[in-house]
Protein backbone atom coordinates (compact mmCIF):
# COMPACT_ATOMS: atom_id res chain seq x y z
CA UNK A 1 0.00 0.00 0.00
CA UNK A 2 1.43 3.20 -0.60
CA UNK A 3 0.65 6.74 0.40
CA UNK A 4 -1.88 8.76 -1.97
CA UNK A 5 -2.24 12.32 -1.33
CA UNK A 6 -5.90 11.18 0.20
CA UNK A 7 -4.68 8.87 2.47
CA UNK A 8 -2.22 11.70 3.76
CA UNK A 9 -4.58 13.81 4.17
CA UNK A 10 -7.22 11.40 6.31
CA UNK A 11 -4.68 10.77 8.44
CA UNK A 12 -3.25 13.67 8.87
CA UNK A 13 -6.76 15.00 9.83
CA UNK A 14 -7.57 11.60 12.01
CA UNK A 15 -4.38 12.41 13.52
CA UNK A 16 -4.98 15.75 14.53
CA UNK A 17 -8.84 15.05 16.07
CA UNK A 18 -7.10 11.96 17.84
CA UNK A 19 -4.82 14.57 19.44
CA UNK A 20 -7.27 17.58 20.06
CA UNK A 21 -10.47 15.94 21.25
CA UNK A 22 -9.20 14.89 24.52
CA UNK A 23 -8.42 18.99 25.00
CA UNK A 24 -11.78 19.83 24.00
CA UNK A 25 -13.48 17.57 26.23
CA UNK A 26 -10.79 18.34 29.10
CA UNK A 27 -11.92 21.86 28.50
CA UNK A 28 -15.17 21.51 30.07
CA UNK A 29 -14.38 19.17 32.55
CA UNK A 30 -13.55 19.84 36.84
CA UNK A 31 -13.87 23.37 38.85
CA UNK A 32 -11.90 25.62 36.55
CA UNK A 33 -13.64 25.56 33.00
CA UNK A 34 -12.39 26.93 30.13
CA UNK A 35 -15.44 27.78 27.68
CA UNK A 36 -13.01 29.28 24.72
CA UNK A 37 -10.43 26.60 24.94
CA UNK A 38 -13.67 24.49 24.88
CA UNK A 39 -15.42 26.30 22.15
CA UNK A 40 -12.12 26.44 19.82
CA UNK A 41 -10.74 23.39 20.33
CA UNK A 42 -14.27 21.95 19.47
CA UNK A 43 -14.71 23.88 16.28
CA UNK A 44 -11.37 22.92 15.38
CA UNK A 45 -11.76 18.66 16.38
CA UNK A 46 -15.48 19.17 14.18
CA UNK A 47 -13.61 20.71 10.91
CA UNK A 48 -10.84 17.50 11.64
CA UNK A 49 -13.61 14.99 12.27
CA UNK A 50 -15.54 16.59 8.72
CA UNK A 51 -12.06 16.37 6.61
CA UNK A 52 -11.29 12.83 8.08
CA UNK A 53 -15.14 11.49 7.70
CA UNK A 54 -15.13 12.94 3.96
CA UNK A 55 -11.85 11.80 2.87
CA UNK A 56 -12.56 8.78 3.52
CA UNK A 57 -15.01 8.50 0.81
CA UNK A 58 -12.18 8.37 -1.49
CA UNK A 59 -10.23 6.11 0.46
CA UNK A 60 -11.20 2.23 -1.07
CA UNK A 61 -9.81 -1.32 -0.29
CA UNK A 62 -10.21 -4.33 -2.47
CA UNK A 63 -8.00 -6.51 -0.61
CA UNK A 64 -10.03 -6.87 2.50
CA UNK A 65 -13.86 -8.08 2.70
CA UNK A 66 -15.35 -4.48 0.78
CA UNK A 67 -18.14 -3.64 -1.09
CA UNK A 68 -17.78 -1.56 -4.04
CA UNK A 69 -14.11 -1.02 -2.47
CA UNK A 70 -15.59 0.18 0.63
CA UNK A 71 -14.57 -2.37 3.83
CA UNK A 72 -16.60 -2.33 6.92
CA UNK A 73 -14.52 0.42 8.72
CA UNK A 74 -16.49 3.21 6.75
CA UNK A 75 -19.83 2.69 8.54
CA UNK A 76 -18.07 4.87 10.59
CA UNK A 77 -18.66 7.71 7.81
CA UNK A 78 -22.11 7.80 8.25
CA UNK A 79 -21.68 7.43 12.11
CA UNK A 80 -19.81 10.42 12.46
CA UNK A 81 -21.78 12.90 10.22
CA UNK A 82 -25.19 11.59 11.72
CA UNK A 83 -22.99 12.06 15.25
CA UNK A 84 -22.06 15.65 15.08
CA UNK A 85 -25.28 16.66 13.25
CA UNK A 86 -26.62 14.70 16.68
CA UNK A 87 -24.51 17.03 18.77
CA UNK A 88 -25.08 20.09 16.86
CA UNK A 89 -28.34 19.37 17.49
CA UNK A 90 -28.41 19.11 20.87
CA UNK A 91 -26.39 22.16 21.27
CA UNK A 92 -29.09 24.14 19.52
CA UNK A 93 -31.71 23.21 22.06
CA UNK A 94 -29.48 23.71 24.60
CA UNK A 95 -29.32 19.79 25.98
CA UNK A 96 -25.99 20.01 27.13
CA UNK A 97 -25.67 16.18 28.39
CA UNK A 98 -27.04 15.08 25.27
CA UNK A 99 -24.15 17.54 23.70
CA UNK A 100 -21.68 15.57 25.63
CA UNK A 101 -22.46 12.14 25.51
CA UNK A 102 -22.26 12.68 21.48
CA UNK A 103 -18.99 14.10 21.49
CA UNK A 104 -17.60 11.67 23.59
CA UNK A 105 -18.97 8.83 22.07
CA UNK A 106 -18.11 10.16 18.43
CA UNK A 107 -14.23 10.51 20.14
CA UNK A 108 -14.52 7.16 21.36
CA UNK A 109 -15.68 5.40 18.42
CA UNK A 110 -14.77 7.71 15.53
CA UNK A 111 -11.25 8.54 16.57
CA UNK A 112 -9.80 5.75 19.02
CA UNK A 113 -12.08 2.98 17.66
CA UNK A 114 -11.46 3.29 14.09
CA UNK A 115 -7.94 4.29 15.10
CA UNK A 116 -7.24 0.72 16.64
CA UNK A 117 -8.55 -1.12 13.19
CA UNK A 118 -6.43 1.17 11.37
CA UNK A 119 -3.13 -0.95 12.97
CA UNK A 120 -4.35 -4.30 11.39
CA UNK A 121 -1.12 -5.28 9.70
CA UNK A 122 -2.60 -5.05 6.12
CA UNK A 123 -3.69 -1.30 6.44
CA UNK A 124 -1.19 1.52 5.47
CA UNK A 125 -0.58 2.12 9.05
CA UNK A 126 -0.69 -0.53 10.59
CA UNK A 127 1.98 -1.88 7.70
CA UNK A 128 4.24 1.38 8.92
CA UNK A 129 4.16 0.94 12.65
CA UNK A 130 4.39 -2.56 12.50
CA UNK A 131 6.76 -2.87 9.65
CA UNK A 132 8.89 -0.22 9.39
CA UNK A 133 9.43 1.26 12.64
CA UNK A 134 9.03 -2.33 14.89
CA UNK A 135 9.84 -4.58 12.15
CA UNK A 136 7.74 -6.82 13.22
CA UNK A 137 6.74 -7.71 9.99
Amino acid sequence: MQLTPTIAIHLSAALGALALGPVALWARQGRTQRPWLHRAAGYAWVTLMLITATSALFIRDFSLPNWAGYTPIHLLVPVCFSGLFGAFWFLARRNISGHRRCMQSLYWMACVGAGVFTLLPQRYLGQLVWGQWLGLL
